[in-house]
């Protein structure tokens, strides 16, 4: 579970261990790691763990991946979940922003697969489940480098469903809309820097771009990729869900 000491990627730790689970977690800040590992339910015996890595670093990557598998380390659900890039028009965005941004997203989501599909395949199945964005559907103002991004993420998966498919491996996307987390909250601050609204205006303008006139919770998120890792979805494979309240025009 990537991403997974603070938002969305903690709430779908919570969700899967809370299921029976046995959790690996994955991200840069170890102290924050070893907290969120104690904080994690085991009412099944699980021995939860946690991989400190940090996505900026793809060879770093590759070698902490390389060293879980050597040991003998097999996972049937992968989710792929990274904090996206700073916001602001496209036009502005700086070359090494698309980079950075498609290591740490595209390339480390390769790696991973790269690493655990063998298992997977050994195993007899398994899922893989990438957090992205609506704007995979339809891109999102002032988000210029997360919209190219999570779009090439998209077309990944999508070529990853049909040349997996054949080996009980799904992989699907989960597209959150504006959700309550450290990174909605950033977005909002940034925002409010430029413009003088207030953060809580500026939530409350988001909140209205859904039918239902909310943002959603980290947990409502979550249980989407519990779904989609559970054995009601094994023959859903290659599509996107978003789980946004309605807020995308497009089907």
């Amino acid at each position: 579970m990537c991403g997974s000491t603070q938002g969305i990627g903690k709430a779908v730790a919570i969700e899967l261990a809370n299921l029976g689970a046995t959790v690996v977690l994955v991200a840069r800040n170890e102290e924050k790691l070893k907290k969120v590992v104690q904080e994690l339910p085991n009412n099944h015996n699980q021995k939860h763990r946690y991989l400190a890595a940090d996505f900026a670093d793809t060879l770093a990557v590759k070698r902490i991946l390389s060293e879980f598998v050597d040991a003998g380390n097999k996972v049937d659900i992968l989710v792929n979940n990274t904090g996206g890039p700073k916001g602001g028009p496209i036009l502005d965005a700086d070359i090494t922003e698309f980079i950075e941004t498609f290591n740490q997203h595209l390339i480390c989501n390769h790696l991973l697969v790269q690493a655990l599909v063998p298992g997977m395949k050994e195993l007899g199945g398994g899922r893989i489940i990438n957090i992205i964005s609506t704007s995979v559907k339809q891109p999102l103002p002032n988000l210029g480098v997360s919209n190219t991004i999570r779009g090439a993420v998209g077309n990944w998966s999508k070529t990853l469903a049909t040349e997996l498919g054949q080996f009980n491996i799904t992989v699907n996307n989960v597209l959150p809309g504006a959700t309550n987390t450290i990174r909605l909250q950033s977005i909002a601050e940034a925002k409010s820097g430029k413009t003088g609204e207030t953060v809580s205006a500026i939530f409350d303008e988001m909140a209205h771009e859904s039918p239902m006139n909310r943002i959603a919770q980290p947990e409502e998120v979550a249980a989407a990729v519990a779904f989609l890792a559970s054995p009601a979805a094994s023959y859903i494979n290659g599509i996107n869900i978003p789980v946004d309240g309605g807020r995308t025009k497009s089907l």
